[in-house]
């Protein structure tokens, strides 16, 4: 065996796959930028995601640091606690949250067709967006459209297509973080 080789085991199938010092320093990078990031997160974001207990505490703690050097070691044991966190919905909403990724712009597109829909073609929208939402508010739903096309005929700005589309915005996200 290589000297900057470590073997990695895999249970389910008893094969050792080697893996270099390199490649297990540049994960752990990830996971303290990752970290970094959560670190600077508002609370009502960090509510959104499944993130494990001793983390989120963590987490919470940081906001009281005030030391350069004790937030350094603070996100050191940040990072280390990632090691333990299921990724995937954190990187999930990073994506969403970031204006520069595809994924922001698909979903922002997304958004708008619904809105659109919603006001163009009334109930069937409305019925096809709840099948897919059952956690929205229909009502609600029903009198920022009936507005939004008032606003429309009246010539008037669309405030109330946006406040729609910032609601439409609101039952997706909690959608996607399962709230």
């Amino acid at each position: 065996m290589s000297s900057d080789k470590l073997p990695l085991e895999h249970p389910e199938d008893d094969e050792i796959i080697y893996v270099s010092k390199s490649e297990i320093k540049r994960d752990l990078h990830a996971l303290k930028a990752m970290g970094a990031r959560l670190m600077e997160m508002k609370p009502s974001l960090l509510d959104k995601l499944p993130l494990r207990e001793r983390l989120r505490d963590a987490l919470d703690e940081s906001k009281r640091i005030k030391s350069h050097n004790a937030r350094k070691r603070h996100l050191g044991f940040i990072g280390k606690l990632m090691q333990e966190q299921d990724i995937e919905p954190i990187e999930k909403l990073f994506a969403i949250l970031d204006s520069t990724s595809e994924d922001y712009n698909r979903h922002f597109h997304q958004l708008e067709r619904w809105r659109d829909r919603l006001i163009e073609e009334g109930q069937t929208a409305l019925t096809d967006y709840l099948t897919k939402h059952p956690n929205a508010d229909h009502q609600h739903i029903r009198q920022l459209v009936r507005n939004a096309k008032k606003d429309a005929e009246q010539n008037k700005p669309p405030a109330t297509s946006r406040k729609l589309f910032r609601y439409l915005r609101e039952v997706d996200e909690a959608s996607i973080n399962g709230t």
